[in-house]
Order: structure tokens, then C-alpha cells, then sequence
């Protein structure tokens, strides 16, 4: 259970619809400070559509969403939240460095070359590669500079959604490492995936979006010892079968 004074995000009867077509309905959950929380659920569910609603891009129909302290975000607030969006497409005219400076002005942070390049080769982002325009990246290149932005933004929550689309095994590697740094930092990082082998691993707390409501909240261990067995995507796909 989250302690009251712990929650740095909070939904209490969260609904959303479009149209006539809810697609979130009456979701309660806490989020505690310095967790990381992650959130499952198949295609088209309403992961990214819960998610836009906490950031403030979306609005919902009922129910309230609290992000550390406040209740509706303004332009002050919402640097306590880093976003990676499910496609990340940083501005092709930018260098990678560019939209690096860019963003920790945006976020008030003081630009250090030192600690954008440790970060960056922690990721396996070559610093090299940063003076070169976003538009010469691949995708996981361009993973690795939402990821590295976010981290530097030093926002005490960071929003990734599907942080490791693109990486191939070993740049997950570095991320999942780099993640758990984070988290060591006090600082809470809520993520989707559909790959569950990583929430298997970073996540503190995990939860099922399905039919339009959290159907389980709780640790991976609990996950799998609820649904009886010791595979965290079976487990899943036992959970939402059950439904």
C-alpha cells in the first residue's frame, strides 16, 4: 500500500471516453515517490491515452489526477515531468546536442558537456554522434536522445512510453541500467511496454490494463503467483483471458 505522503502521482476515478466509446473507466492508482511503476496492456487498451491524461494532453470526463501535489498543471508544474512519447521525433533540423540544450533550458538545468557525455555513452550514444542533425539518426538512435533528454532533464518523474522501441538487446541493457540508476536517485519513472522481460526486471509495481480498467496492481512476483505461473508474459496473458 502507498502512503499517503509518499504519492507523487495519483488517479482517483480516472474515466475517459471518445464519444460515446470509454475507453478508460473509473482507474484508481497511486504511484509512490522514487517507485518505478510499470503499466501493461495489449495494443489499443488505452495505455497512451491514460498516460496523455496525467500529462495534461488529454482530458478526461471524470474523476481527478494529482502529480506531485497539484492538481492541474501549469507551465511551472510541469517541469517535475520528463516525457518520452511512444514516437519520439525530435525536431530533423536539430543536432543532437542542439535539442540536448534545448531541452535543459526548457527545463531550467544548467547545460554540463561533462555529464551529457557520460550519460550519452552510458546509452552507447556516441557523443560524436551528437553534433550530427537528428535527421541522420535511426530510430534507436533517436530512442537513446528521448531517453538521455529525459534523464537530464532531472525531472522527478519521468513518463516513457515504450522506452525500448528501437534497442536492440544490448542498448536495453544499458537503458534498464541507467533506469535503475535513476531510480536509486529517489526519482520515479512510470513506463508502458509490451516487452515484459524488462518490467519483469526494473519494475517495482506493475499493473494490467484491460477492458478498460486496472484488472491487477501489485508487484511481478505477485503477478506471477497470482496467476500461477512463473513466466510474467504468460502470467499476463492468463491474467486478461480470465476477464
Amino acid at each position: 500500500m502507498t502512503a499517503e505522503h509518499d504519492k507523487i502521482l495519483s488517479l482517483d476515478g480516472v474515466s475517459v471516453a471518445y464519444k460515446d466509446n470509454k475507453v478508460i473507466d473509473q482507474i484508481d492508482l497511486a504511484i509512490s515517490s522514487g517507485e518505478t511503476f510499470g503499466l501493461m496492456g495489449l495494443n489499443g487498451v488505452g495505455k497512451t491515452t491514460l498516460i496523455k491524461a496525467v500529462l495534461g494532453l488529454r482530458d478526461y470526463d471524470e474523476g481527478t489526477i494529482t502529480v506531485n501535489g497539484q492538481h492541474n498543471l501549469d507551465g511551472q508544474h510541469k517541469k517535475c515531468i520528463a516525457y518520452l512519447p511512444e514516437r519520439f521525433d525530435p525536431p530533423w533540423f536539430l543536432s543532437g546536442l542542439e535539442f540536448i540544450k534545448f531541452t535543459m533550458r526548457l527545463y531550467g538545468v544548467p547545460y554540463d558537456q561533462e555529464k551529457v557525455f557520460q550519460y550519452s555513452e552510458r546509452l552507447a550514444l556516441a557523443h560524436d554522434v551528437l553534433k550530427n542533425r537528428v535527421q541522420t539518426y535511426s530510430k534507436g538512435m533517436r530512442q537513446k536522445l528521448g531517453i538521455l533528454a529525459n534523464i537530464l532533464s532531472q525531472s522527478p518523474v519521468l513518463i516513457l512510453d515504450e522506452p525500448m522501441s528501437g534497442l536492440d538487446p544490448r542498448a536495453r541493457t544499458h537503458v534498464k541500467d541507467v533506469l535503475s540508476e535513476i531510480r536509486a536517485e529517489g526519482r520515479t519513472i512510470f513506463m508502458s511496454s509490451h516487452i515484459l522481460s524488462d518490467m519483469n526486471e526494473i519494475c517495482d509495481r506493475v499493473a494490467i490494463l484491460h477492458n478498460h480498467k486496472l484488472i491487477f496492481v501489485g508487484t511481478p512476483p505477485e503477478l506471477r503467483e497470482e496467476a500461477g505461473n512463473d513466466n510474467l508474459e504468460r502470467a499476463f496473458m492468463q491474467m486478461i483471458e480470465r476477464v
